[in-house]
């Protein structure tokens, strides 16, 4: 993968015991009691509960959200030269090849980082043949030496054997394997995401009723996720998204109002900034699709969102860049600050953070 220019200016250690182990439910907790750290750039730091959000957003505000449905894509395979694997599908590409990922076997903890061109791997008992074409994207190492990602051709019904026998990524700080229905939100009805957009696990439909009836708008874009175990400093794959002209008049006319647009997760700031246009001087958000690979970060910052709701990110991730372009880095650095300190759970089934930097 290419390495990013930048690196996040947060500095935090977030230990393994905070690492959520299973979905809230499979806790005890229902969804929208899991906690929410609200860092608000004028009130400060407001430790609560998710069900309480509709307390921190106000009429006028729009919350954006991503209708992608979380698919299997994790698949046991065996390599003619590893053995057994754990493959990881990351996305169709318009040629017909897919994005995949190659991972120890049996949990996923690690990356095969030693795979070459011309690796073959058999999915489902040989149902599927998968054979590895070249570092993905193409800047990436030749060799595949320390590279993760791969563009590789498919013989076989991908697809269909990962809905048959596929189950959705996970990874080693798992307490076990859960079903792809706890890896959906409220929202999710366009299959395609590799990964859960997670920042909206959250909700439920009587939150959004809530927010609703408090006079706060819900729009929703598209965006498929790849998969999201990027190593420090490297850049996000490019994303399928969608952005359409219903969200786009929904966006702008809250921008024009004095509204704040909140995004619920990285996905959704990265299609909404995928889908702004400048001219004659007025910035706004239109009507888009496509393929993106737009990196918002300090020195591309968002044009639109003007706060974040999302879960927590590991060190130097880009979703921390992200973090940091949307909230600054003195507010992220304050909100991680006081995640660490009150052992807030981090991860896709972990604890989430609302951030806003204007008071609105």
């Amino acid at each position: 993968m290419p390495l990013l220019d930048e690196r996040p200016t947060t500095s935090f250690a977030a230990p393994r015991s905070t690492f959520a182990p299973a979905p809230a439910e499979r806790r005890g907790v229902r969804r929208d009691r899991v906690r929410l750290l609200v860092a608000d750039g004028t009130r400060g730091i407001t430790h609560t509960r998710f069900t309480h959000l509709t307390d921190h957003l106000q009429a006028g505000d729009v919350v954006v959200v991503n209708d992608s449905a979380t698919v299997a894509g994790q698949l046991d395979a065996v390599s003619d030269r590893h053995g057994p694997v754990v493959l990881h599908v990351a996305a169709p590409l318009p040629d017909g090849t897919w994005v995949v990922e190659v991972r120890r076997a049996p949990d996923a903890d690690r990356a095969v980082l030693d795979a070459r061109p011309g690796d073959r791997l058999a999915v489902a008992a040989g149902l599927v043949q998968v054979e590895l074409l070249a570092a993905y994207p193409r800047t990436s190492s030749p060799t595949g030496d320390g590279n993760r990602l791969w563009q590789a051709t498919v013989s076989g019904d991908m697809a269909a054997v990962a809905r048959h026998y596929g189950r959705p990524i996970s990874y080693g700080y798992l307490a076990d394997r859960y079903p792809l229905s706890d890896y959906q939100t409220v929202f999710g009805h366009r299959p395609g995401s590799a990964e859960m957009p997670s920042a909206g696990r959250p909700f439920t439909d009587e939150l959004v009723t809530r927010l609703v009836a408090r006079g706060v708008m819900v729009a929703p874009v598209t965006l498929h996720t790849g998969v999201s175990s990027q190593e420090a400093g490297e850049a996000p794959q490019d994303e399928r998204f969608e952005v359409t002209a219903a969200t786009a008049s929904v966006v702008n006319a809250a921008k024009a109002t004095g509204g704040r647009v909140v995004a619920v997760g990285t996905t959704v700031t990265r299609a909404l900034e995928s889908a702004v246009e400048t001219s004659s001087g007025v910035t706004r958000v239109v009507a888009s699709r496509g393929w993106t690979s737009r990196v918002v970060s300090p020195a591309d910052p968002p044009r639109v969102v003007d706060g974040l709701i999302t879960g927590w990110h590991d060190p130097e991730a880009s979703h921390l860049l992200l973090v940091e372009a949307v909230a600054g880095a003195e507010l992220t650095q304050r909100a991680y600050a006081a995640a660490t300190e009150a052992r807030y759970l981090w991860h896709e089934f972990g604890d989430a953070a609302l951030l806003l930097p204007s008071a609105g």
